[in-house]
Order: structure tokens, then sequence, then C-alpha cells
């Protein structure tokens, strides 16, 4: 059987990469179509898979603005042909979706999450990535259309898979669809945990508006006690207009170092409402409590007084009040690590081919 997989966008290193990184070593030698691939930027990871890319890629800017292209993405993953494929799996959160097959090919999308500046708030979706104002004019103009081909493109799907309850409710919301949970992959045995814990809470993640670093600072400052925060983005520059002395910006930390970041801290701050919070686990791999908004997924999975604290109201005065109401010693490390262990990534692969072997079996039924 012929396999291909379809990415959105292969321009930084993050969960949904993590998926398409684990779908790749289900099938080793399925090609990936993606509408634009920045190499540079992936600093090499699929480097050795046959990636084909849509006609966007040789358009000025693609590769660094790729939000500037809305309009132009369903028509360009429209162009991909899977005419010689038997099976096309696609992870996305936009366009990868909306792929065209024949009727005898099975599509199975893994969705992070239906699209969330056609559905949610395009106005914030501007604000939130820095569009220049002329932009921002004309983005509500293009968005009526690109919801209804969100929309019919869905319905092009065979069969959903979610990341998470709070996903699989909002693609019944938008798409009235059905999908089956399947958690993201979490690579649990790559963390670990430390009999000591250093004086500093921690963040990880790209620094982009909607993950709140800001209010999170603004509560460090307030504090005076020590964050540091691992990752890159565009708001690094405003970040550190913001941060006192006790913030630290790590920028991008390598893979093997990571894990002594997270085991070491006191506990992780979470902010921000996540589709899946996949950085959220991962410090729970490493026996970490959370501090974290009571929003998105991670509401599934977070057990107060066990494996953390919620706040409920995105503020820097709700953060500081939930750190001053936490205390590290009254977590279990090993009980907060063992809730990490559905997450597996080995877990997560074998429950995707399961669900793959039996929908393509009743595929072929139906033929």
């Amino acid at each position: 059987m012929k396999i291909a997989l379809v990415h959105d966008y292969l321009v930084q290193y993050g969960g949904a990469e993590r998926v398409l990184s684990a779908f790749t070593e289900l099938f080793p030698y399925a090609p990936i179509y993606t509408l634009i691939y920045d190499q540079e930027a992936m600093h090499g990871i699929f480097g050795d898979k046959r990636i084909y890319t849509s006609f966007l890629q040789d358009l000025p800017f693609s590769r660094k603005r790729h939000r500037f292209f809305p309009p132009l993405m369903p028509l360009a993953i429209e162009e991909f042909d899977f005419s010689k494929y038997d099976i096309v799996l696609s992870d996305s959160s936009s366009y990868a979706k909306g792929i065209i097959t024949r009727p005898e090919t099975l599509h199975i999308c893994y969705m992070h999450t239906p699209m969330r500046y056609a559905w949610d708030d395009c106005q914030k979706y501007t604000q939130d990535f820095g569009f220049p104002a002329f932009i921002k004019k004309l983005v509500p103009f293009f968005m009526n259309p690109i919801r209804l081909w969100d929309k019919a493109s869905a319905d092009r799907v065979d069969h959903f898979l979610a990341n998470s309850q709070f996903v699989s409710k909002r693609i019944r919301k938008y798409y009235r669809k059905e999908a089956t949970v399947i958690h993201p992959p979490v690579n649990v045995n790559h963390f670990h945990i430390s009999e000591k814990q250093e004086n500093y809470f921690l963040m990880v993640g790209r620094l982009i508006a909607y993950k709140r670093h800001d209010i999170a600072i603004e509560a460090f400052n307030r504090l005076k006690l020590p964050l540091k925060i691992i990752g890159r983005g565009p708001e690094l520059k405003n970040l550190k207009k913001i941060a006192g002395p006790t913030i630290e910006f790590l920028g991008r930390v390598p893979e093997e170092d990571l894990p002594d970041y997270y085991a070491k801290c006191q506990g992780f701050i979470f902010p921000q409402e996540e589709d899946f919070g996949i950085v959220a686990i991962e410090a729970l791999a490493s026996g970490r409590p959370l501090i974290a908004y009571r929003g998105g997924d991670i509401a599934e999975h977070l057990k107060e007084g066990k494996t953390g604290v919620f706040f409920d109201e995105q503020t820097p005065e709700a953060i500081v009040r939930a750190v001053r109401s936490f205390r590290a010693t009254d977590y279990d490390p090993l009980y907060i690590r063992s809730q990490a262990f559905p997450f597996d990534k080995e877990l997560f692969k074998t429950a995707v081919q399961t669900y793959i072997e039996k929908a393509l079996e009743n595929h072929l039924r139906l033929l």
C-alpha cells in the first residue's frame, strides 16, 4: 500500500512537527507534501525525507512570512496530485486537510485544531502576529471565503483524529464531524526526575503572543522570583523590554539539555490556552508540578493539588496569587511523572497504526 504524509508547512519545529516526526517513524518511506519548507529553520529535521512543496515555495518571503499568504494556500494545497496513493495521512491546523484525493484513496486527518483565525477571532490573529496595518485592514475581507473553503475542505476527509477532547469538540462545532482522540506523542523516556530542584520557575515554547509570556513576566517581576524562558519567536524583543532582572531568556536549548531544565525547576508556568500542551506533559514527565491557566486541553490532564494548581484568569494578578499559594514540596514527583505515561510516543504510534489498519479495512470493504 502506498502512503503519503501531508503537513501544513515546515517552517518551524513545534508540537505539530513532532507528530509528523512520529508519522515518519511509522512510515519511513512515505513522502511529505507541504506548502512551504524552510530547511534552515528546521535545523536538518526531515532532511532525509522526500519533501514536495507547492508553488508558494518560490514566492518572495514565503518561507519567512508564510502567514501573509492565506488567500493563496487553498489553491496551493489543492495542486498536489495524490492519485498514486492508497492512503494519505495529513496532520493539520489549517490547510493540509484540504487536499483532493480519488474516491479510492483513504484520507485520514490528524487535526491539531480547526483553523483558529477563520473561526475564532481573525482580528486577534492579525494583532498577535504583528501584521502591517494595511494587511490588518484586508484580512477580514479574505476570512469569509477562507472560512467557506475550510468547511468545504473538511468534507473531503474520510476520518478525523483529534489531539484532545477540547479539539474534538471544536471539530464537532465547526465541521459537524466526529473525531477519535489520540493524544500527541511525548518522548517520556527522554525526561527524568531530579533529586534536587533549583530556585527557578520555567516556561518553554515559542515566543508568540497567544502563549502569554507577557503576563507571566509581569507576575514574576512583581514576585521578584527567577523565571527562565526557553524558546525563540517574534515576541522576544517586546518581552525583553518588560522583563525585570529575575527573568532569563535562554533561547533555543539543545534537546539533550532540555530535560535538566525541566527536572530542576520549582514549577512549570503555563498561562496559555492550548489545543494540546506538549510542553506541559514534558514537565509532568519530569515530575514537576504545573501552574496553569484553566483553559484549553490542560483542564483534561491537570489534577489540582496532585499535579499542580490552576488559575482562572489570564492576568498577572492571577499568576501571582497562584504562585504564592504554591509549594513545590507538596507534590510527589513520582506520581506526577506517572501521569505522563499515557502520552508516550510508542503508545501514540501503536494507536495510530491500529486506527489506520481498521479504517483501511472498512474502506476497502465499501469500495
